[in-house]
């Protein structure tokens, strides 16, 4: 026999002749069209979102939302509003054509369209460029969609006056304060206030609590004198000296409910 006579070779082809490669494409031929999923376009994708977070992490920090009282149905004149981000929706339903009858227009229709058709946008422009003149139909409906959303929330927000509605509805804990219902200013508080305010100086349905609050004795007295919020202006009807032991008094209950 023959050297290599009547030897066989059986090859498997689940075997490779050399190691995978795990370096990614080479994609410098077609420049600013494609790259690789990992790790170029993730990170720039996690850079991105990290930047965005921080900065949104910043502005809360750097000016805090306030907050409201617990949600009181006795309450007549309190007026519910929605979270900055749903501003657009609350003033969208101001107008005649989502409001009223059409409410349904206002409550379903338009946001259905206006949302569906955000969700479409990548199936209804399937240009390959990445530019915005490269894609008209895309940039088209997100720039009406964000300046609708802009215009809509900056009009909702300019009618109100965020900080005299977050001062009247701020949460005051409840305080175990004793009234000394000898004060002089007792009996001012009582002619002018007690309707409102309530017996015990605890707020009621019209107006809030005058325990907790941090205030001087002349900011309290222009309140008095002007009003604030809600509370209009020329509700005490006393003379100097009664406003001067009303503000006293209303300052010794808050030193004595820190205490």
């Amino acid at each position: 026999m023959k050297k290599g006579k009547g030897m066989k070779f059986v090859g498997d082809s689940r075997i490779v002749d050399r190691p995978k490669n795990t370096v990614p494409k080479d994609y410098s031929e077609y420049p600013g069209r494609t790259e690789a999923f990992w790790p170029n376009f993730l990170l720039k994708e996690w850079l991105a979102g990290s930047v965005f977070l921080v900065g949104f992490m910043i502005l809360t920090l750097a000016h805090p939302s306030p907050l409201e009282g617990m949600a009181d149905p006795t309450t007549p004149g309190y007026i519910p509003l929605p979270d900055w981000y749903f501003l657009f929706l609350y003033e969208l339903l101001k107008y005649e054509f989502a409001s009223g009858p059409y409410v349904i227009l206002g409550i379903i229709v338009i946001p259905g369209l206006a949302f569906g058709s955000l969700l479409l946008a990548p199936f209804l422009d399937k240009g390959p460029g990445r530019r915005p003149h490269q894609r008209p139909i895309a940039v088209t409906m997100m720039i009406l969609s964000l300046a609708a959303v802009c215009w809509l929330t900056y009009e909702s927000a300019s009618h109100v006056d965020w900080k005299a509605r977050a001062e009247a509805n701020k949460p005051i804990p409840k305080q175990d304060v004793e009234i000394d219902t000898s004060d002089p200013g007792y009996a001012v508080f009582k002619d002018n206030c007690m309707s409102c305010h309530g017996e015990d100086l605890s707020g009621g349905a019209a107006a809030p609590s005058l325990i907790g609050i941090d205030k001087t004795a002349d900011e309290i007295a222009d309140i008095a004198k002007n009003g604030t919020g809600s509370m209009p202006p020329g509700v005490f009807k006393g003379s100097d000296k009664e406003l001067d032991q009303l503000t006293k008094f209303i300052v010794s209950v808050n030193k004595e409910a820190k205490k």
